[in-house]
């Protein structure tokens, strides 16, 4: 009797723009090709990743050492300190040990919330901060939003005003969210710095250092209503700093990449802003991923998954899905993510990416 072994569906998907897909195509991947790495906003669904993050920071990367740019916004940010303050393994599995057990309940106010995201980021950090600042190999790049006029404010019906006008003049162009919110990027000082070509929003470029490094990642990732804005950060400007995905969701940014922009992501399409959400036709720039590698994970992967997608966070609020049950399926998804590393390290060692590169 013959026997067929079933072959399961893919648990990736590889999006390439035209220079990426070219290079791969010649030379597939290699380790020495990468040279910029953007991470997401997107709170828990960034811990689906866990896995394939682990494949890349602890076992792809260190096949090549040289100094990245790491550029994250909210989650993305949290992620990539996290892997150079305490390692790749650790790092990333307190970050998702951390989220999985968060305390949070619907009647907490925001400086509840507040409180407990700095204990959060404190754990998620560890006694690494120093490695923020002078990792050989890593540069980790914060991007954060300064906001401006009403949008400073975190009196509710300043900020609810605020966000109406923003919804109303992103409405009509991403570029008149320039009036609402400034862009940061801020990164350590002693290295060749991490620059973007001038768009619609004006962008401040600061150095975070250990006095400031974790208000600025606070800042990144400080949601409008959800948790105050950070301010009286030292070595800043003067004013109120919230969430980089409110500009920089997806990091649809001209990245001056040399080599390779590989983009671990939980989406297999990139949303330039937060508030660009709503509109389908907000996608991400070509010329900006011409050579950014997306790897992301396949719709079958997502529906193998006890919620059939990877975390959320509405998942706190959820009706019908009690605490003990979300950290359950939350930590199920979270142990499901090492089939993702172990499939890109697989085709690392196959070179067979050009065989499943879809176009942008």
């Amino acid at each position: 009797m013959t026997y067929i072994l079933k072959k399961h569906p893919p648990a990736l998907n590889f999006r390439a723009g035209h220079l990426a897909k070219q290079h791969l195509q010649q030379h597939g991947l290699n380790a020495s090709d990468v040279d910029i790495i953007p991470g997401a906003a997107g709170g828990p669904k960034g811990i689906g990743l866990m896995g394939l993050d682990q494949a890349i920071f602890a076992d792809f990367l260190p096949q090549a050492p040289k100094r990245r740019f790491l550029v994250g916004s909210s989650v993305g940010a949290w992620r990539f300190a996290g892997m150079i303050a305490q390692g790749a393994k650790r790092g990333s599995e307190v970050l998702a040990e951390q989220y999985i057990h968060l305390p949070f309940h619907n009647k907490m106010t925001i400086q509840d919330i507040e409180l407990i995201s700095r204990e959060m980021l404190a754990n998620i950090l560890g006694q690494g901060t120093q490695n923020l600042i002078d990792h050989p190999d890593y540069h980790l790049t914060i991007i954060a939003a300064k906001a401006e006029k009403i949008f400073q404010s975190d009196h509710k019906l300043a900020l609810y005003g605020a966000l109406v006008g923003i919804v109303a003049a992103n409405t009509l162009s991403r570029d008149h969210l320039s009036h609402f919110m400034q862009r940061v990027i801020v990164q350590p000082a002693n290295f060749t710095q991490f620059n973007i070509a001038t768009d619609a929003f004006k962008t401040h470029y600061l150095n975070f250092n250990q006095n400031n490094v974790r208000d600025w990642l606070m800042a990144s990732g400080s949601i409008p209503s959800v948790t105050p804005a950070v301010k009286n950060i030292s070595n800043a400007p003067q004013g109120a700093y919230r969430d980089g995905g409110l500009i920089d969701y997806h990091i649809d940014l001209p990245f001056q990449s040399q080599g390779i922009v590989l983009y671990p992501h939980f989406s297999d399409s990139i949303t330039p802003g937060w508030f660009d959400k709503m509109f389908k036709s907000r996608k991400a720039n070509p010329n900006h991923q011409a050579r950014t590698l997306l790897i992301s994970p396949s719709s079958s992967y997502l529906q193998s998954l006890p919620l059939g997608r990877l975390p959320d966070r509405k998942d706190f609020v959820l009706k019908g899905l009690d605490d003990k049950t979300r950290i359950q399926m939350w930590t199920q998804s979270v142990a499901e993510s090492q089939r993702l590393g172990d499939e890109f390290l697989e085709m690392v060692e196959k070179q067979n990416f050009a065989e499943y590169l879809q176009d942008f």
